[in-house]
């Protein structure tokens, strides 16, 4: 009996695993003033968020007061690689858009739009 209660553990473990959602883990983002920052992507609750993780500039990693500030929420999985329905901040200007993203295997496309005015970047998968 104990072993079948293991068994099953590790079934409901394993599952778990295999259903955790693509985009989680760390991406890279685009240079935008100089610098490019990785962000952690996590699940809050039903939804996606991300926190920068890391930043850097040409010369390497630097201090940045953004350093575990959340850039991404909100974004709800909408099936097939996309997430619409969120909000991603522009440290460089402040600016919060409105955004989507795209998953393409190790690629991210992220885009958000502040009224007429839109922005794009690609964001590469860091683990």
């Amino acid at each position: 009996m104990k072993h079948l209660i293991a068994a099953a553990c590790v079934a409901i473990a394993s599952a778990g695993a295999a259903m955790a959602d693509p985009v989680l883990g760390t991406w890279k983002t685009e240079v935008d003033d100089g610098a490019y920052a990785h962000i952690a992507m996590s699940k809050c609750g039903a939804k996606i968020c991300g926190t920068i993780a890391k930043a850097f500039d040409a010369s390497g990693p630097i201090a940045s007061e953004n350093v575990g500030k959340q850039l991404v929420w909100d974004m709800e999985p909408q099936g097939g690689g996309s997430y619409a329905s969120g909000k991603i901040w522009q440290p460089s200007t402040g600016k919060v858009f409105k955004s989507k993203m795209a998953l393409s295997g190790n690629s991210l496309n992220v885009s958000g739009c502040v009224g007429p005015f839109c922005k794009k970047q690609t964001w590469s998968r860091v683990n």
